[in-house]
């Protein structure tokens, strides 16, 4: 069986999985913020609590992913990974191959692997969360982009303004915890209260609506550029909020809006939601691990 990691900044999920995904003994642990060298002692001991079982490691994280030769740029919260060999020092302590990628791109991954663009060859999957990660398939393949950089929606510019020369990113104005605490703050509820917020979303209330249609509109305006720079059979939307049946059909709506609005469009993206929800980075971590080392 394969140890596979999925590393957030607040927690570490693991599980042990079958080959075919099939998931044994799962758990998670604080996310150590010493440094690296703490986050490999806590990998490790795990590892060692399947003696001869583990045919390999597979990881999720954050950060630009060099997944050739193991090292994570910047990191996200996790700082100390900046620059890290992080897979080549697992692989050192553990004596099994290790494999490591982007948690965006092993969200897709996933989905292509066993969600919902597995039967497509040119797929995008947007995962929606504090920004926008998520990755591009392109002849059934993951796109990396020769800076690693392809499919990190966060960093495209959705205005530009001349006057100031500061841009406003799609990180920003797509970020759905940045919808769910605007409407939680107007409607006195706690930060991070997505199911309150929804209810307030599905009974139709003016000030929530107002707002979740603006956010749908901003994923909306930005599927629509996807489909004409990349032309995908399918987009699939993916984060926890990608649970609420609202957001799809949200999102759907939004695009016809826009058409309507602006005539000169042609395109008509096929908008689905994720297969994967929370487990979406262990499965795609495995299935990259599965690429690269498998035989």
């Amino acid at each position: 069986m394969y140890l596979v990691f999925d590393i957030g900044g607040t927690f570490i999920k693991y599980t042990t999985m079958k080959r075919s995904g099939e998931p044994i003994d799962e758990g998670k642990f604080s996310t150590p913020y010493q440094d690296v060298e703490a986050l490999i002692e806590k990998m490790v001991a795990l590892y060692q609590g399947f003696p001869n079982q583990i045919k390999g490691i597979a990881i999720s994280c954050p950060g630009t992913v060099d997944v050739n030769q193991g090292i994570v740029y910047h990191g996200g919260a996790l700082t100390y990974l900046d620059e890290q060999p992080l897979a080549n020092k697992l692989q050192q302590r553990c004596n099994v191959p290790v494999s490591i990628e982007n948690d965006g791109k092993c969200a897709a991954l996933a989905e292509k692997w066993q969600g919902s663009v597995k039967d497509y060859q040119q797929s995008v999957v947007l995962v929606l969360g504090t920004g926008v990660g998520g990755g591009i398939i392109i002849d059934g393949k993951l796109h990396r982009g020769i800076h690693l950089e392809a499919g990190e929606q966060s960093y495209v510019m959705e205005h530009y303004d001349h006057e100031t020369g500061k841009a406003t990113f799609v990180g920003k104005t797509c970020s759905a915890s940045r919808m769910v605490n605007e409407i939680a703050k107007h409607k006195g509820l706690e930060k991070n209260d997505g199911e309150g917020v929804f209810q307030y979303i599905n009974n139709q209330d003016p000030e929530a609506v107002t707002i979740f249609k603006r956010f749908c509109k901003n994923v909306a305006v930005q599927i629509l550029n996807l489909q004409y720079i990349i032309d995908p059979e399918i987009v699939a939307i993916g984060g926890g909020i990608s649970v609420q049946p609202a957001l799809l059909a949200g999102i759907k709506e939004a695009i016809e809006v826009i058409k309507a609005d602006n005539p000169l469009h042609m395109a008509s993206p096929h908008v689905v939601t994720c297969h994967f929800r929370s487990a979406a980075n262990l499965y795609g971590a495995l299935y990259h691990h599965l690429l690269q080392h498998a035989k």
